[in-house]
């Protein structure tokens, strides 16, 4: 029962959390044009909280190992209400690239949750806790824009304040009701803390090592999706600007309605690695076809097949990590994950970037090239489990 009670204050959060960070994504390029933000500069803005995250979450991730899980939890959230409240309050284009920053050396809190999935959780249990957990942080994203968007009608600051409230609503639920659950806190770690090194020697591990390089491989595809996605919608289906949110809220949807049906996929297929490496070949299959794709009908179907298959990565992946990893370095190996996803989250639009050039059909080819390389790092995956 206490399980269960931890596991849904962290969905609680995880909901309030992302849900805030959902609110300012459309509002970032519309509020900081203003300042000087341009259509170039917005992605140098983007990156620079990833970029931020890519430094931070292994620190974070180490620091709840030593110091527990609930402190650092409290910590990033009070970052992330700060930096909501300095872009409501910014008067330039310094301050919105700080808050930016902010928020990213403080967004632990993802890594963090999962390293307290992962520290209460069975074995058995695992991939269907992480499926959760996944699904409360897309339910969060899914909605986050559509809210921002209707506040923004009584000023475009009130959504920024309106996300530092519910950060700070956050920061009261994990005081209030969260119970630590790393009990190994304050124990002498092996290796004696984060270093920088630690994001190379954790990749050499060899299950762990090769989950996180499939996730990141798989989450650059996604994010190049992405900048096609919206692309493809506006330049060759001429959907409006609420028709492309909608289009998207759908996409993200699916992927929360695989990860709730988690426990039932793994009752027909019980390991954890051949389900990843099932769904990667269906995502590689759709993103071809939405390649291919020149009406709605063909994009709107392989965009959510690959939607539905893609929610699985995430509580696969986690799960395979943390059965693998050392109770003494679950905060740090997972915020090392984590900040691979950051790196990739700015490398896959970087690169979408570059060949749109050529056509917005290459960009999924493109997303649909590192999902093969993902594919084949998956097979290796299950190879190294069987070794292990």
């Amino acid at each position: 029962m206490k399980t269960n009670r931890i596991i849904w204050v962290l969905v609680l959060i995880a909901v309030i959390n992302s849900m805030g960070f959902g609110i300012i994504i459309p509002l970032l390029y519309p509020y900081g044009k203003k300042f000087g933000v341009t259509e170039h500069s917005i992605g140098l803005l983007t990156a620079a909280f990833s970029i931020a995250q890519f430094v931070a979450t292994p620190v974070l991730g180490s620091l709840s190992d030593k110091w527990g899980r609930k402190p650092i939890l409290v910590i990033s959230l009070i970052g992330t209400a700060v930096s909501f409240v300095m872009f409501g309050l910014a008067n330039s284009i310094i301050m919105l690239f700080a808050a930016r920053i902010l928020d990213g050396l403080t967004g632990g809190n993802i890594s963090v949750a999962q390293a307290m999935v992962s520290d209460i959780s069975s074995p058995k249990e695992r991939a269907k806790n992480f499926g959760i957990l996944s699904s409360a942080f897309g339910f969060g994203f899914v909605i986050g824009p559509a809210v921002g968007g209707l506040l923004s009608r009584y000023g475009m600051k009130v959504p920024f304040f309106f996300a530092a409230g519910i950060a700070v609503l956050g920061v009261v639920l994990s005081m209030l009701f969260l119970k630590e659950t790393n009990k190994l806190k304050n124990a002498k770690a092996k290796g004696g803390g984060f270093v920088v090194s630690s994001l190379i020697n954790v990749l050499k591990k060899p299950v762990i090592g090769t989950a996180i390089v499939t996730g990141f491989l798989l989450t650059m595809g996604q994010f190049s999706m992405i900048i096609g996605f919206q692309t493809f919608s506006v330049d060759e289906l001429k959907l409006s600007t609420s028709q492309t949110g909608l289009f998207y809220a759908g996409f993200g949807i699916t992927g929360i309605l695989m990860q709730l049906l988690v426990p039932a996929i793994q009752k027909v297929i019980p390991k954890q690695s051949v389900i990843l490496f099932v769904s990667t070949i269906f995502c590689l299959g759709m993103m071809v076809l939405t390649g291919f794709a020149t009406g709605v009908i063909l994009f709107a179907t392989s965009i959510a097949i690959y939607g539905l298959f893609n929610g699985l990565r995430n509580p696969m992946l986690n799960a395979i990590i943390a059965d693998n990893n050392d109770e003494h370095h679950r905060g740090e190996v997972m915020g090392v994950n984590q900040a691979y996803i950051s790196i990739g989250q700015t490398l896959g639009p970087v690169t979408a970037g570059l060949v749109t050039v050529i056509s917005v059909h290459s960009v999924f080819f493109l997303s649909a090239f590192y999902i093969l390389i993902a594919l084949l790092f998956s097979i290796r995956l299950i190879s190294k489990e069987k070794q292990s």
